[in-house]
């Protein structure tokens, strides 16, 4: 008898939506892509001639798919705006759920995500923080954790892309958060891995600029920001997001620890091809960041399948996805007003903002 497969949906077909429908298409082996919706014309359109041949059926109508037949996990890559009403609705009927991340732009709408996930303790809900699946950051923080640089005191991240000159990442801004919470919310889940998950903020400042393109200034948003996260007990993040990397991709993180220092990805390859020419040797760099953590976004899927059907744990706790929301938000907001803001002990906000 053939084992069982986790019989899955995908919702929302964009440019991440369509990559995680492949990969539980076809790189999954545990799980079975039955579903999937799209109310945007032209994704119905990509998914009836790439998914519907294959057996997937399309829905334009999120509730409808939900009532699919034998339909057991969701996975949320809709836009941002959407994740914490798609995910409640996938919990309330009773669908493991696997969320893109963030699970919202706000802390307190994060948290009402976590806290109908907590009434559901036989489900297994995830957000899809990609780095925590890639193996150079697994090394990186078993090595860590496991003492190798003494005690990790400095943390230094960045998540930079390719610049895109189509006017997408303007039209995304209205939507997305901001950069601190659509780019450096991956790089601050990062430092509370390395740091613990527990880690209390003590203070956040950041500032930004608009350097190629000035219309984000109308989302309160900019193409370069740097944030400065100090956590209780002498520990301290500095943060780096771009929209302008000429070359491609470049996401890279230091720890620096008591005893020595970790870097993941500081000399960025798409290969082991070293080009050779006239001006000098160069070797091209990932285009975009699934080209980076594709193998990463393979791994997630799986272990989320796996923990689905084995009823295992899940690798890190949902409620790190509302403290890293928590501190973007803070971030983006630090920089649009220009102040520093401070936490007491607890985590608690010194001006009394929630």
């Amino acid at each position: 008898m053939a084992p069982r497969k986790l019989q899955v949906a995908c919702a929302g077909l964009g440019r991440m939506g369509a990559r995680h429908a492949l990969n539980f298409l076809n790189r999954t082996p545990r799980a079975e892509l039955v579903a999937a919706f799209t109310p945007d014309p032209q994704e119905v359109e990509w998914s009836k001639k790439t998914l519907e041949p294959f057996g997937v059926s399309i829905y334009t109508d999120y509730d409808e798919m939900l009532k699919h037949p034998g339909l057991e996990a969701v996975v949320v890559a809709t836009v941002t705006a959407a994740h914490p009403e798609n995910a409640i609705k996938a919990m309330e009927a009773d669908k493991h759920v696997l969320c893109e991340k963030p699970l919202s732009t706000s802390a307190e709408i994060s948290q009402s995500v976590v806290d109908v996930a907590n009434r559901k303790p036989h489900l297994k809900v995830m957000c899809g923080f990609s780095r925590r699946f890639d193996a150079s950051y697994r090394d990186a923080m078993a090595r860590t954790k496991g003492g190798a640089i003494g005690s990790p005191s400095v943390f230094r991240s960045q998540t930079c892309d390719m610049l895109d000159t189509s006017g997408f990442f303007v039209s995304y801004a209205e939507f997305s958060g901001g950069i601190f919470v659509d780019c450096n919310i991956h790089d601050i889940d990062l430092a509370l891995w390395c740091f613990g998950q527990d880690s209390i903020v003590k203070s956040v400042v950041a500032m930004g600029i608009c350097a190629v393109e000035p219309d984000l200034r109308k989302h309160k948003d900019v193409d370069n920001g740097i944030g400065v996260i100090e956590f209780w007990g002498d520990k301290v993040a500095y943060l780096y997001s771009s929209r302008m990397m000429a070359a491609g991709q470049h996401d890279v993180t230091e720890i620096i620890g008591t005893k020595g220092k970790i870097a993941v990805n500081a000399n960025p390859h798409q290969n082991l091809v070293e080009i050779h020419e006239p001006t000098g040797v160069r070797r091209e760099i990932p285009p975009n960041y699934y080209s980076r953590f594709e193998y990463a976004f393979v791994a997630e899927a799986n272990e989320f399948t796996a923990a689905c059907l084995d009823n295992t744990e899940l690798p890190f706790k949902l409620y790190g996805a509302v403290q890293a929301v928590k501190i973007a938000c803070a971030l983006q907001e630090s920089m649009n007003s220009g102040q520093k803001i401070d936490f007491d002990e607890a985590g608690r906000r010194l001006d009394g903002k929630a």
